[in-house]
């Protein structure tokens, strides 16, 4: 069994508590899905699991990491600039024990992540393989070394549909204790049967965990109807003790006043009301008690705001594309044939497909298109934030255009509701996570008065309890979104056509 007990984690940086007390433990068959919003310690979390060390240059941990016959394996969420650069034949055998493994042994591995034995022989580095590729042959070297725990940061990041679907059975399947961080909700309602959920209250200087054994969609309805109860009963109790602290006051100030006045020649009466104020005062300390005693009113992490400041609108008959392509293609490389693509004003098309087969390609390909054009405008969300951002640059700097006060008010206000804390706002864009430079950009295209968005992944690197937020604002957008996506739900509630590009084997 694997137990973590009071575990404490701390930001060297800004000496920011990240978590505080956490205990939980991890058994044969378990599903654990740590979810919480971008830079509260999910990563940070994975890392001190698995070794410690990991995370030594930055943070600091106080707490009990116990192991008892276990053996920890762990996906990070990128490869390292040293294993991009190996052969699959090579990056397998940096486990040593793959080497050692007989064919009964790799064709099982290989036949638990869906590939061919001779894939982990191929002499093509790391860095050429589709996404997919990448998180199966990472998964095939960790299971090479017979681990009993599973630790996966983000393995649903940058794999297709086909892809995902095969995680997802690979997860439920698995034997082995099972801990992973995934924005992918649909994921995570297929697979998870617990939940760490990791918050950060009071612009984020309070930390605070919930551990239940239950599966996601579960967990967040019934800790939306319990903060709904509590809000309820906690409202009520102070509606009532208004009422009741007003009669207070009122008995008071009149007995306070027949004692101001009554005569000196009427002791009697002095000193029934003397004996009334003493009651009065001591319904007071009852109400005061009583108050200290109320149901607090919930506290929970405020879901991020984010809205269009404009009314996109173009009319639904308007022609925005008409794309015909015979070949998709990089260098010498053919992705796709036979492109036709159209879109007209308020469609929200969605391109999906496999890794590889060009999805970014066409997507730039068409915004090229589309910016020729006088009569609309359009704003581009690329999957590589760094395309548009100036990571030497702070949010402020990167979203104001005028530098007016009144500008940077509004900016100010607008990153507060993403929960950008005052020191994020001063951080350089290069420090910042990357649902944080998600954020930026996004907040930028709510600015633009663009009404055709061209977005690549829009939803990729946010919470599964943002990501709702996210999609019922592009939703509800007037103007046209033509998009790539593998997230399930963004293609069925945003989506009103779907193009499946077809690339080339």
């Amino acid at each position: 069994m694997l137990q973590i007990k009071n575990l404490k984690l701390i930001h060297d940086k800004d000496y920011r508590v990240l978590i505080e007390g956490l205990s939980f433990a991890v058994n044969p068959g378990d599903k654990i899905v740590i979810i919480g919003e971008e830079g509260e310690g999910k990563s940070t979390l994975m890392k001190w699991i698995y070794s410690p060390t990991l995370i030594e240059d930055y943070a600091e941990a106080e707490g009990e990491r116990a192991i008892s016959g276990e053996k920890l394996a762990y996906l990070p969420q990128e490869l390292s600039p040293e294993d991009a650069e190996l052969s699959i034949y090579d990056f397998m055998l940096e486990e040593p024990q793959f080497a050692e493994l007989n064919p009964a042994e790799i064709s099982a591995i290989s036949k638990s992540i869906g590939l061919s034995s001779d894939f982990f022989y191929d002499t093509r580095k790391m860095n050429t393989l589709s996404g997919g590729e990448k998180v199966k042959v990472s998964l095939a070297r960790i299971l090479a070394g017979r681990p009993t725990v599973l630790l996966l940061d983000e393995p649903s990041n940058d794999i297709d549909l086909e892809t995902l679907e095969w995680l997802e059975d690979f997860i439920n399947k698995s034997k082995e204790g099972v801990v992973f961080v995934s924005h992918d909700e649909t994921l995570i309602e297929n697979t998870a049967n617990r939940v760490i959920h990791i918050e950060q209250l009071n612009h984020k200087t309070l930390p605070r965990h919930t551990v239940v054994n239950m599966p996601y969609r579960q967990y967040v309805a019934e800790r939306l109807h319990t903060f709904e109860l509590q809000e309820s009963k906690a409202k009520l109790e102070r509606r009532e003790q208004r009422m009741a602290e007003e009669k207070w006051r009122k008995i008071y100030q009149r007995v306070e006043h027949e004692q101001n006045v009554i005569s000196r020649g009427d002791p009697a009466g002095g000193r029934l009301l003397k004996k009334k104020m003493h009651a009065v005062k001591s319904q007071g300390r009852r109400l005061e008690k009583q108050r200290e005693n109320m149901t607090d009113i919930p506290q929970f992490e405020r879901q991020i705001n984010l809205m269009f400041d404009y009314d996109a609108y173009i009319p639904s008959g308007k022609m925005l594309l008409s794309l015909e392509l015979p070949e998709l293609r990089i260098g010498d490389r053919v992705l796709a044939k036979d492109i036709l693509i159209e879109a007209r004003g308020g469609e929200k098309l969605c391109i999906i497909g496999k890794n590889g087969a060009g999805k970014t390609t066409l997507l730039k390909i068409i915004k090229t298109e589309l910016e020729r054009r006088q009569d609309i405008k359009v704003a581009y969300m690329p999957q590589n934030y760094e395309e548009l951002l100036d990571v030497e640059k702070t949010p402020m700097e990167f979203l104001e255009k005028n530098g007016s006060k009144e500008e940077r008010v509004m900016i100010n206000n607008r990153l507060a509701s993403l929960r950008f804390t005052p020191d994020d706002m001063s951080r350089r864009i290069k420090e910042l996570s990357g649902g944080q430079k998600a954020k930026l950009i996004l907040l930028s295209l709510t600015l633009s008065g663009a009404d055709v968005l061209i977005m690549d992944e829009p939803t990729r690197n946010f919470s599964p309890l943002s990501g709702p937020v996210i999609r019922n604002m592009l939703a509800g957008f007037g103007g046209a979104i033509i998009s790539v996506s593998h997230d399930r739900k963004y293609i069925d509630e945003v989506a009103t056509r779907v193009y499946v590009l077809e690339g080339q084997n």
